[in-house]
């Protein structure tokens, strides 16, 4: 295998990276070995060498809980960039291994509008539609059109309309089917300066508001700094997944029912604050989605749970799990699943982890 690899233009192979080098969690063991392209093309051939074996793309690695010690994945990283901006289209087309904020930050700088929400999210541009990004009640798939995709059925590449991802909710179907990999994307995004309309409290107090987009972006900065979700190597606040659990989505009676909880032990006022929002109305009732980080505090995980230790709670916001400089996945896995099985005890919901794991599982 990897004197195949070597012999593809535009790819090395190395054995030296970690898991934990290339995760926000900073913890993992090491890869079977470490694959980097430096185009597009390059990626395809190797992609074609590596399908009977284990592999998984890493751009920014900051959704994914990995195992200690020796792993039979391949790593491959997307080591191509490049970034396509059309001022007067609106339309922008980038790499797979771009960062995703400079992504944000050109298209920003250049008066256009539609991401700017996705200011400050750790990780590679290729990564994004994969999960259906989305922040302060903006999605990826608001705005993106295509993705050049590799199909690990066929063995070719090939640009794929968004239609085809089944984008929903931190999905698409993309997401743990090993369908493909991503290469490039492509957004379509407005050119008057102006945001999309905010629905997101702390960003309007006037739903459907547009404001211009770098003063959108810095006020969705300032609010992710302040919860430890923009990545500082100083503060460990920002070693960990980002938002480690999912919003869960319920009928209405559950809602109702935790509601009531609420409001018999810590009363009407904090009841009537517990955060709801109708997504889909349909024959079978209202479905409400709910916040993971208000009902983990309210199954009693404060910030910075449980105190000390090499794993704990954000002391910022109560839906990042961090690595506190020491810990492991053990310690990781030990800690998610005691904050899950409070808020199923307390509340019977069960949260569901937006990370990709690696060789241990929840």
């Amino acid at each position: 295998m990897t004197q195949k690899l070597q012999e593809i233009t535009g790819v090395t192979v190395e054995h030296e990276t970690t898991f934990k080098d290339l995760t926000t969690l900073r913890i993992g063991g090491s890869p079977r070995a470490t694959v980097h392209c430096e185009t597009a093309e390059a990626a395809v051939a190797a992609l074609r060498v590596l399908e009977e074996v284990p592999y998984l793309v890493v751009g920014g690695g900051s959704n994914l809980v990995v195992a200690e010690g020796e792993l039979e994945q391949v790593v491959v990283r997307l080591d191509f960039d490049d970034i396509d901006v059309s001022v007067a289209s609106g339309l922008v087309r980038a790499d797979a291994g771009a960062t995703w904020d400079d992504v944000v930050s050109m298209t920003v700088e250049c008066g256009l509008g539609g991401i700017e929400c996705l200011s400050g999210i750790p990780g590679d541009a290729g990564a994004v539609p994969v999960q259906n990004v989305g922040a302060y009640g903006a999605e990826i798939s608001d705005v993106l059109t295509q993705v050049y995709l590799f199909d690990r059925a066929t063995g070719e590449a090939s640009w794929v309309p968004a239609a085809a991802l089944e984008l929903a909710y931190r999905y698409s179907n993309l997401k743990f089917t090993g369908r493909g990999v991503v290469l490039a994307i492509e957004l379509q995004l407005t050119t008057d300066g102006l945001s999309k309309p905010l629905r997101f409290g702390q960003l309007t107090q006037t739903p459907g508001e547009r404001r211009p987009v770098a003063e959108v972006r810095e006020q969705v900065l300032s609010l992710r700094r302040s919860k430890g979700m923009v990545l500082d190597d100083a503060d460990h606040d920002t070693w960990s997944a980002g938002s480690f659990f999912t919003n869960p989505i319920v009928d209405s009676a559950v809602a109702d029912r935790i509601q009531e909880i609420v409001r018999t032990e810590r009363g009407a006022e904090d009841a009537d604050r517990m955060p709801r929002h109708a997504v889909h109305a349909g024959s079978d009732g209202e479905e409400i989605k709910l916040s993971a980080a208000w009902l983990i505090e309210r199954a009693g995980f404060a910030k910075g749970y449980p105190g000390a230790g090499p794993a704990t709670l954000s002391t910022k916001h109560t839906l990042a799990l961090t690595n506190r400089g020491t810990a492991t996945a053990a310690d990781v896995v030990a800690l998610a699943r005691e904050i899950r099985a409070g808020v199923a005890k307390r509340f019977g919901v069960e949260l569901v982890p937006e990370p990709v794991w690696i060789g241990v599982s929840i």
